[in-house]
């Protein structure tokens, strides 16, 4: 990774970055982004109706499977432990000035490890869930490392690379629970058929809670996800480290010069980012938000949404808590919408616009700052005549 590829092959993913960032016109971007949030709830309440649905039976719906019970916050709580996961690996990465897109593959590949170890290793005990977790992430970062090290070797751009990498890591996955050496599920029955998944990972593997039904069940990878939220976002702002990385996503070239070592830490923030996406699968793998097995679908969009996540809370990592819980919400009422009769996709109708609504405002202000900087007018009373003319005259 070169301080060239740097600043030249991911320049508009950086650019697009910057401008994410709070700026100096807040009220107007936070008055912006009202207006479309209210444009985009009123195209999702337009779609309801133009799909036959009900907006008012939807969000009902929605309710019903998110928030309207202990059972519903227990999902939702679950789904937005692995969400806010991704989304704080991509915050770490975006302060660096790299764009990874690559987290959908990041996560299968944290599985597929965390998969392995819990299946082959005969650790005894709870600690064999530590092992299952770490080996998550050390699979995520070493996925994402790759990208990193096609960048630095060919100058390959890393939102691409990521991007193409996650198709990658599918059939990886697939070919991993089709095989009966690697991790397909041992033949049962009379038939002596195997489906296309590993087995059921022991349950010294898995991650326990706290609370019973019918009361709200919490989960330990909750803790863990706000832990790592919370902690990034203190080395970030308050550490040595996060100054560097900050200074490199700001201005490379300056960062460069003060001694900071670019390719190495460009590389770093990238492969970190992949840990912490990998941990996410592996959460996926030993909480009770799946199945305990290992499955070309395990990631479900996880990856996607927790990129979502980091866009709309503008890489921040404790602005990212709550948005995770939103999404959240939308994926766990989503679940009911098909007693409505509205299409599931509809859902992922609603978060895009949600995030264009929430991503588009500092990107537009931007854009009029710098057009009206762009075309200064003379000030009243002063003489715009060349001075030559006036010597002339």
């Amino acid at each position: 990774m070169s301080a060239a590829s740097l600043t030249n092959g991911d320049d508009l993913a950086r650019r697009f970055l910057a401008r994410l960032r709070p700026g100096r016109d807040g009220w107007l971007t936070a008055g912006l982004t009202a207006v479309l949030v209210a444009v985009a709830a009123g195209a999702s309440a337009l779609l309801l109706v133009l799909t036959g649905g009900s907006p008012s039976a939807s969000a009902d719906a929605i309710w019903t499977g998110s928030l309207a019970d202990a059972n519903g916050w227990t999902t939702t709580l679950l789904n937005a432990a692995p969400l806010l996961l991704v989304a704080v690996g991509a915050c770490i990465c975006a302060a660096g000035g790299t764009f990874n897109i690559g987290q959908e593959g990041q996560v299968l590949v944290g599985g597929l490890a965390g998969a392995w170890v819990g299946l082959r290793l005969a650790v005894p005990g709870p600690m064999l869930v530590v092992v299952v977790l770490i080996a998550a992430a050390v699979g995520g970062g070493a996925w994402a490392a790759l990208s990193a090290g096609m960048l630095r070797l060919r100058g390959v751009n890393v939102p691409v690379s990521t991007l193409l990498m996650t198709f990658l890591a599918i059939q990886l996955v697939t070919f991993a629970v089709s095989t009966p050496w690697f991790l397909q599920e041992s033949a049962e029955g009379s038939s002596g058929i195997a489906d296309a998944s590993s087995n059921q990972l022991p349950a010294n593997a898995l991650l326990g809670g706290f609370g019973q039904y019918p009361s709200v069940q919490w989960n330990i990878g909750l803790f863990i996800a706000l832990v790592a939220a919370a902690g990034v976002a203190v080395v970030l702002t308050r550490s040595r480290w996060g100054f560097r990385v900050r200074m490199l996503g700001l201005n490379p070239l300056t960062a460069k010069h003060t001694g900071v070592r670019v390719a190495a830490l460009g590389g770093f923030t990238l492969a970190l980012s992949g840990a912490f996406a990998g941990l996410a699968g592996g959460l996926l793998m030993v909480s009770p938000v799946g199945t305990n097995r290992l499955q070309a679908g395990l990631s479900d969009n996880f990856g996607w949404d927790g990129l979502l996540v980091a866009l709309v809370a503008r890489n921040r990592p404790l602005v990212a808590i709550p948005v995770s819980l939103v999404f959240a919400v939308l994926r766990a009422g989503g679940d009911f919408l098909s007693a409505t009769g509205v299409p599931y996709y509809l859902v992922d109708v609603v978060k895009s616009l949600l995030v264009l609504a929430f991503v588009a405002p500092p990107v537009l202000v931007d854009l009029f700052r710098r057009r009206r900087g762009a075309t200064p007018q003379a000030a009243p009373g002063l003489s715009v005549v060349p001075t030559k003319v006036k010597a002339a005259a």
